[in-house]
């Protein structure tokens, strides 16, 4: 299983820079930041300082959106990124939460979602495409190789990601719902006649190695409240059609609204309808054997990289658990 930290860009952007090297030396492969430029500090810019303090580490969004970035823009930064440091990136993308709500727009449609993967990876990986009916390619980005993963939870969302992407980011750790979700994208992919062991499968969510679990779940009862956003749109679509399980939708019964300028942080009471078992099932919390628990428990569904939200107040210990003993767990061998 390959292994990853997901920041938010606050400033002083060096540190995000540091906490990416550092994670890089304690076996983490993969860099991720949020993408909301209202909220937080560009990204491509501290993705650029992430590639050059870094070796091997791959590095991308999760996750950007169509709405606030022109397509070709995005493909360009990607290309750029793949030429100075060798095909390190990966586009996370999605319809947008927290980067349009914020400028009074809703998420994209699933059909703009679709157009847009397939322009940024074309045109990223050095392919003509048709765009706003001109004919458009990066002669310079032959070499240029960029996986575009697709995070979603709704059935329409699974399928799409099923179908054209080169993987699924799952924004949670619980189990039953990962099964789920996994199967139905893999499901998808076959319908569509491709191979569904080719699409790469991540699961992102908060992990808070200690012992203290009144505490973890406090710092990590935002990312209930995060996700309860989009569970709130699947809601509003579906309803309770049973199209999606109520595992996932019936605890937002009690949301009265969101303030994204507690998005991603603890301490809001905007999440305070989040219960204790939800925090529990989204997250990864308690000891580092509860942690290897469930991650070979994720493992044997098919995930191939668990990114941690890296958002609470024991950041360096939490990477410190997960380098010199929780990913040896996993990974005996290296």
């Amino acid at each position: 299983m390959d292994f990853g930290v997901v920041l938010q860009t606050d400033p002083p952007a060096w540190r995000v820079v540091d906490l990416a090297r550092k994670a890089e030396q304690l076996g983490f492969s993969h860099g991720w930041a949020f993408d909301s430029h209202v909220l937080w500090q560009e990204p491509y810019v501290i993705f650029s300082q992430m590639l050059s303090a870094t070796n091997r580490m791959i590095v991308g969004p999760m996750v950007t959106n169509p709405g606030t970035r022109n397509w070709t823009v995005t493909a360009s930064h990607y290309a750029t990124l793949n030429d100075m440091f060798g095909n390190r990136t990966v586009c996370g993308i999605g319809r947008g939460d927290s980067a349009m709500r914020v400028l009074g727009h809703t998420p994209t449609k699933l059909s703009t979602l679709s157009d847009s993967m397939h322009v940024i990876k074309e045109l990223a990986e050095g392919r003509e495409v048709t765009y706003n009916g001109t004919q458009q390619r990066f002669p310079w980005a032959n070499d240029s190789k960029l996986d575009i993963l697709m995070a979603g939870y709704g059935p329409k969302a699974l399928d799409l990601c099923g179908r054209e992407t080169d993987g699924f980011i799952l924004q949670l750790a619980d189990l039953d719902l990962a099964e789920w979700m996994i199967n139905a994208v893999r499901a998808a992919a076959s319908d569509a006649g491709r191979n569904p062991d080719d699409l790469y499968m991540c699961v992102a969510a908060p992990a808070y190695v200690g012992a203290d679990l009144a505490h973890q779940r406090d710092q990590c009862r935002w990312f209930g409240g995060m996700v309860g956003n989009h569970v709130a749109d699947i809601v509003e679509r579906y309803g309770d059609s049973g199209a999606v399980p109520k595992a996932l939708t019936d605890y937002i019964r009690g949301r009265e609204g969101y303030d994204y300028a507690g998005h991603g942080k603890a301490g809001h009471d905007h999440t305070d309808f989040v219960p204790d078992d939800i925090i529990d099932r989204f997250c990864i919390l308690g000891d580092e054997d509860a942690h290897i628990e469930r991650l070979k428990a994720l493992e044997a569904l098919g995930v191939d990289q668990f990114a941690i939200y890296l958002m609470h107040d024991q950041k360096d210990e939490t990477l410190n658990a997960y380098g010199q003993r929780i990913i040896p767990a996993i990974n005996p061998r290296g």
